[in-house]
């Protein structure tokens, strides 16, 4: 066999191509070239908002650093012109703090017309808890995580962690995956800050559309346990038409301590597995009428798990003498068993998978010196989750609308094809041995079928 690099025709990871199709039909690429728009500034060739939007494309293609642009410059015979990787640092440099809230504000637009093909199509997916899911319940992930840098950044600083970068925080819809609402933070940042888990709650509920933000849920781990945060959560419960439940981890201090020694061993009660199956070696009880709450918000209930602790795990003096591993949250739902709350709990930790996934179109590598460009880098992370969010509900079925980014790029982002022209027509011809190429055909006829935004 021998290698040569002449052929012609053909075109590279072609599965991505649909991508971009999905971006212009559900109106994003127009509403970003609105938000990126200035009255100072037409550009000759390449638009801002296009440029913004090839960047996503690529971030959820793989690409992990700005010169891979030029995987969508080689698609350039489908595509069009493509910005060259100097441009594509321009356009990130041009995007100031209000042009960063445009783009926010472009996102919910489209994110309307998204969640009602979905509407239109049996409805928006449901949560899952312990088999079961929450309806109408829109469910909210906040968590912070670390991301390395390996170079002198701006604002980059130790972690807690003793490492040494950005200690960005997000919010996820676990409804749908959407990767709502972000802030990239110094490293020093803390896990606990209740001003910005506020921030970005407060800009991930205004990416929900109006009607389905009726029935909320906010979920969070330990790092959210403040007073500020609950009082600023209770409020928002309180505005009128919406429902709004939170379930937070709640600090093991010594009050609560206290009252574990209280607590009959008769309240006890088996939890469950994230298939309602009883768990073995581990018991929910409540809390509530053993602490004193009164400055806490009103109707708070406090909940608490134990559960035999697994070799490494890391313990408190407390929990080594007892010999059990604890774990309280707070929340404010008066219905359902203690089981089925705590189970609900726990499902936040399926945010981990949700960052690892942004960690892999984006999220792990900011590619600039300069805090703003890596903010605004941040925003397309965002916006590539969301395309691979709305390619697997909107135009996949199957496994396949489960599959993880890594997945869908290897069985159908990055399959070849061959560019035919003919009677005035260009046709982009799969191959016909590829194992899911009639998924992929069916997933290019479903974006096609879009009907554009109002």
């Amino acid at each position: 066999m021998s290698v040569t690099g002449d052929g012609g025709a053909v075109i590279a990871h072609a599965g991505s191509i649909g991508l971009r199709m999905l971006a212009e039909n559900t109106g994003l690429t127009g509403a970003l070239l609105t938000a990126m728009a200035r009255r100072s500034f037409i550009p000759s060739v390449h638009d801002r908002g296009q440029v913004l939007t090839d960047v996503a494309v690529m971030l959820a293609d793989g690409g992990e650093a700005i010169s891979d642009i030029d995987v969508l410059r080689h698609q350039g015979q489908v595509l069009g012109p493509v910005a060259s990787a100097p441009t594509v640092w321009r356009a990130l440099d041009e995007v100031t703090d209000a042009r960063r809230r445009k783009i926010q504000a472009a996102r919910a637009r489209v994110r309307r017309h998204v969640w009602a093909q979905l509407t239109a199509a049996g409805g928006v997916p449901a949560s899952k808890v312990a088999g079961t899911d929450l309806g109408s319940t829109v469910v909210l992930d906040v968590d912070a995580t670390i991301v390395v840098t390996h170079s002198e950044k701006e604002l980059a600083s130790p972690t807690f962690k003793r490492t040494f970068g950005h200690h960005p925080i997000g919010v996820w819809c676990d409804n749908t995956g959407e990767f709502l609402a972000a802030a990239l933070r110094t490293g020093r940042a803390g896990s606990n800050t209740a001003a910005d888990h506020i921030q970005v709650l407060g800009e991930a509920i205004t990416q929900i559309p109006m009607p389905y933000r009726r029935n909320l849920l906010i979920r969070c781990d330990g790092a959210g346990a403040s007073h500020q945060l609950l009082d600023w959560l209770h409020a928002q419960g309180q505005v009128r038409g919406r429902t709004l439940h939170y379930s937070v981890g709640f600090t093991i201090g010594e009050k609560v301590r206290a009252a574990i020694t209280e607590l009959p061993a008769g309240l006890w009660s088996p939890a469950l597995t994230a298939e309602g199956e009883v768990r073995e070696g581990g018991d929910v009880a409540e809390l509530t009428g053993l602490l004193d709450l009164t400055s806490w918000p009103a109707g708070m209930r406090v909940i608490l798990r134990r559960e035999r602790p697994h070799p490494g795990a890391q313990l408190s003096l407390f929990e080594v003498h007892d010999g059990w591993r604890y774990q309280a949250f707070a929340t404010n739902t008066t219905s359902g068993t203690l089981q089925f709350l705590e189970a609900r709990h726990r499902a936040h930790a399926r945010v981990e998978d949700r960052i690892r996934h942004a960690k892999d179109s984006g999220l792990g590598r900011f590619p600039s010196r300069e805090f703003a460009i890596n903010q605004t880098w941040l925003a397309l992370t965002m916006i590539a989750a969301d395309l691979v969010a709305w390619l697997k509900m909107l135009a996949l079925d199957g496994d396949l609308a489960k599959a993880e980014p890594k997945a869908l790029r290897y069985r159908l982002l990055h399959v070849p094809a061959r560019l035919v022209h003919g009677a005035r027509r260009r046709r982009l011809r799969l191959p016909k041995t590829w194992p899911w190429v009639e998924h992929l055909v069916a997933a290019f006829a479903r974006i096609a079928a879009i009907p554009p935004p109002h």
